[in-house]
């Protein structure tokens, strides 16, 4: 009965540090998507209202400010719409290594003048 119950703890603690990696995963997905959100946000305001920097850089500023890397950012200058990836490392403890979570956003700029 012992060596069951050993098994058995040991396979808990494997489950319990597998679904810790896993929870990691799920947090960093939703740490890039917000990341891309800003980004995009953040190419739109520069869409409609110009500033010194470009759209693509306001962009990879605020993807960077929230810990992700800025890879690919289609707001090209005079268009309406800003769609951005970006990516973000996490580290994973149990399983080892790293691993990369990509999201993508899109913000669209009324055009219109309307309220």
């Amino acid at each position: 009965m012992t060596v069951v119950t050993a098994g058995v703890m040991a396979v808990a603690v494997v489950v319990a540090l597998g679904s810790a990696d896993v929870a990691r995963v799920v947090i960093a997905k939703g740490s890039a998507q917000t990341a891309a959100d800003a980004a995009a946000l953040a190419a739109a305001q520069d869409l409609a209202l110009p500033s010194s920097s470009s759209p693509a850089q306001s962009a990879a500023d605020l993807a960077q400010a929230n810990g992700a890397t800025l890879v690919a950012c289609d707001c090209a200058t005079g268009s309406t719409q800003a769609v951005v990836m970006v990516q973000l490392q996490v580290r994973l403890a149990f399983l080892g290594g790293t691993r990369e979570v990509v999201a993508s956003a899109r913000a669209v700029t009324d055009s219109s003048g309307s309220p």
